[in-house]
């Protein structure tokens, strides 16, 4: 007999600790659909190594030579492997393998889960273990239950009345029930096949049971590339009836897989898709299909989606060839554009089939495209023939820091675009937003500049820049029915006045910084794309006052000599508080003003910048005290001080509450695509109800043109770290794009270990 504190060594148990853990852990992560998706990846895989030592201390520990069994009672303590076990009475016959561990037994990881149950009877060999009464406690607080687990390494693993929890207990410190759990009256693993069997699982939320089925099969989790079927899914849509998802995976070495997944749908019938991927070291390939025979195509009466067959297939490449280098392609083939949305299995409005690779470093970037867009919605194969093929799209720049001497930029951009009919906004027939054509546009610009401190602080940065454009058009549409060619060089020179002044009080700083620029082009033409395909994006505001070309595409540039002149104030204080100021006006001094120039994408109407002196622009930001956050950008007239476009939002959070305020004005320009004035006052809120977990939200836009309200919206939510739910809606005024529409719904969500899961 030993003494308490007495211990011993016990040679090669395998996986003692191992076996019984285990056993508490292979059922956890297949409860139901949601805790399955939630448990901590790897859950099943905390097995310790084989061939160890098991260190035993106790108040008494006896040694039976004869029958080679150790006994261990009072205060046992086993170490295994970074395990330690604890309980009252111990039994461990090392010639058998079998294990008796009884009375307030508690296995600890060392990681921090817990394991509390009455009993572990392990016998077999190590293969095959007993446990009454399990308790499981992870780190992060989630509990597993069950009346008894029986586990066989060779067979599978039986939990009778088991429970997952992700809120351990899930009762607060009021004694409310909180968040939800899953049980199952019997629950077997299978680990040969790969699946978890349920006896009458069921879902609870704050206690109260919401869902239960007689019987449930799952994958398991744990072994993501096994052969067979993986978690189903659901779903419904008044255009393909109830769905269901039965994804059927398919390992061919660990580096690719086939994935088969038949939907079954009730009013369309059979939807089937498949799926292959293969991994290499330095990419992957990607070939996604769907086919289906609709049963009822009424279902989309009137659009393209009318017929019998329909199908979709995308296939996919991405590859590091290189150190800095990316490369790839993106293809997508449909029988018509709108099936891929129809049947939700893309939520964007298009597709670009595309062959690219890029290169980028710290200087350098290149980028190499082949390029065909598409549409995706009720679209034929003649309103397709609007959207270009981009072949090819190059960018590249790159630039060489000279010390003091400065920087050199060489940037180039090459262009060809195919398009097969003209594209002209439908309310104004002036507005073309792209010709049928074909074209070929190449640029290459190279600038130098640096910076000079001049007396009392001035700071001058000279530019200095030849740019020289290549284009040619083939006169294909119509509407623009000459043959073009183009040659331009054009000389920019710049230089950019800024006199930082900056005063300090305490902890407070002030910076007021005047700022003057002139910007030459000598060039009289800014359509030197031919046709403008992309620089088509134009808004004059505080983000671009002092641009030297405002264009965002290089089918069009400023020309002339133009000066901006503005201003910036930017304070920031003590209290953490900030605000900046900046504005400015452009003035068309000389030369061909590029901006008065009609483009028949009227880019850059309505901005003031085709007059002599363009509108005043003002943007302002900041955050005035802790939890307000605002900004607003205005145009002004400046004979008139009549505001000409203005935008402003700010949000207040105070605590948990929250409110947030917008205003937006975009005058009537048909000329420029608004047909009618935007003028419109939004609000939203968001409070805690007097209720613990609670809180709403609301939100109305109000349109000033029509005096009438544009949409409302609100919910209630319940939150409580675990679940989520949310009862919504919204309903639309008469001049809302979508008129008297109304929306109401329940979101529901799921969180736990690993993360959350929507339903």
């Amino acid at each position: 007999m030993f003494s308490r504190r007495d211990m011993c060594c016990v040679s090669s148990p395998r996986r003692l600790a191992a076996e019984i853990v285990v056993a508490c852990l292979l059922f956890a992560a297949s409860a139901l659909p949601a805790a399955a998706q939630l448990l901590p990846a790897g859950f099943f895989d905390r097995v310790p190594a084989t061939g160890g030592q098991a260190r035993i201390e106790a108040d008494t520990l006896a040694y039976d030579g004869r029958r080679d069994v150790i006994s261990a009672e009072g205060s046992v303590v086993m170490l295994y492997d970074g395990y330690t076990l604890t309980g009252d009475r111990l039994s461990y016959n090392q010639a058998t393998g079998e294990l008796w561990f009884e009375g307030n037994v508690v296995i600890r990881e060392a990681s921090g889960t817990l394991y509390r149950m009455d009993r572990v009877h392990v016998t077999g060999g190590m293969k095959e273990a007993f446990l009454e009464s399990l308790t499981l406690t992870t780190p992060d607080g989630a509990l597993i239950r069950a009346r008894d687990v029986d586990y066989s390494r060779e067979l599978a693993t039986i939990l009778t009345d088991a429970t997952y929890s992700p809120c351990g207990l899930c009762i607060d410190s009021k004694g409310r029930r909180i968040g939800w759990q899953v049980k199952a009256s019997k629950m077997t693993y299978d680990g040969d096949a790969g699946l978890v069997y349920l006896d009458n699982p069921s879902l609870e939320l704050l206690g109260i049971p919401v869902a239960w089925l007689p019987w449930m099969v799952l994958p398991d989790p744990s072994q993501p590339r096994r052969q067979g079927f993986r978690m189903p899914s659901w779903d419904y849509s008044d255009k393909y009836g109830a769905r269901l998802d039965v994804p059927y995976f398919i390992p061919l070495g660990e580096s690719a897989e086939i994935i088969l997944t038949p939907s079954l749908m009730s009013r369309q019938g059979l939807l089937m898709g498949a799926e292959w991927e293969q991994r290499f070291d330095y990419g992957a390939v990607n070939v996604r299909g769907w086919g289906t025979y609709q049963l009822d195509p009424s279902a989309f009466a009137g659009t393209v989606g009318d017929t019998g067959w329909r199908g979709a297939m995308q296939a996919t490449g991405r590859f590091t060839p290189f150190p800095d280098w990316r490369a790839g392609w993106s293809y997508t083939a449909f029988s018509d554009a709108a099936f891929l949305k129809d049947y939700d299995l893309q939520s964007s409005d298009n597709v670009v089939n595309e062959v690219y690779a890029t290169y980028l470093t710290r200087d350098s970037y290149l980028d190499v495209r082949l390029q065909q867009f598409n549409l995706l919605g009720n679209y034929t194969p003649d309103d397709q023939q609007r959207h270009a093929r981009a072949i090819p799209n190059i960018e590249g720049t790159h630039t060489q820091d000279l010390g003091e001497m400065g920087q050199v930029t060489l940037s180039g951009e090459v262009l060809g675009v195919q398009r097969g009919r003209d594209h002209v906004y439908d309310y104004v027939p002036d507005y073309v937003f792209a010709y049928e054509e074909n074209k070929f546009h190449a640029m290459l610009e190279a600038a130098w500049q640096n910076q000079y401190i001049l007396p009392a602080g001035v700071v001058a940065t000279p530019y200095l820049g030849l740019r020289a454009d290549a284009a040619w058009y083939d006169g294909g549409s119509a509407l623009k029915p000459a043959e073009v060619s183009l040659l331009e060089a054009t000389p920019i020179a710049a230089i950019d006045f800024r006199w930082p002044l900056i005063a300090v009080d305490g902890a407070d700083s002030h910076l007021f910084e005047p700022i003057a620029q002139l910007v030459y082009r000598g060039s009289d033409t800014t359509l030197v794309g031919v046709t403008n395909d992309d620089a088509q994006s134009f808004v004059f505001d505080d983000t671009n006052l002092f641009s030297f070309n405002r264009f965002s595409g290089a089918d069009r540039q400023e020309t002339g000599l133009r000066a901006n002149i503005g201003g910036r104030y930017l304070a920031n204080f003590g209290d953490g508080s900030w605000l900046q100021l900046i504005g400015g006006q452009s003035y068309h001094l000389a030369g061909v003003n590029a901006l008065g120039i009609a483009d028949p994408t009227q880019t850059g109407a309505s901005t003031g910048l085709g007059d002599a002196a363009s509108y005043i622009v003002l943007g302002a930001q900041g955050a005035m005290f802790d939890g307000l956050k605002f900004g607003a950008k205005a145009q002004l007239d400046a004979s008139s001080f009549a505001v000409k476009r203005a935008s402003a939002a700010a949000q207040l959070n105070y605590g948990d509450r929250r409110l947030g305020l917008a205003y937006a004005f975009i005058p009537a320009d048909p000329g420029a695509g608004n047909i009618v004035e935007q003028h419109e006052l939004s609000a939203t809120a968001t409070t805690p109800l007097p209720f613990d977990y609670w809180y709403a939200d609301a939100g109305i836009s109000w349109d000033l043109v029509a005096n009438t309200w544009l949409q409302l919206s609100g919910g209630v939510t319940y939150d409580d770290d675990y679940l989520v739910t949310t009862l919504y809606g919204a309903i639309n005024g008469p001049t809302h794009s979508s008129p008297n529409a109304t929306s109401i719904g329940i979101r529901l969500k799921l969180r736990g270990p690993a993360g959350e899961f929507s339903l």
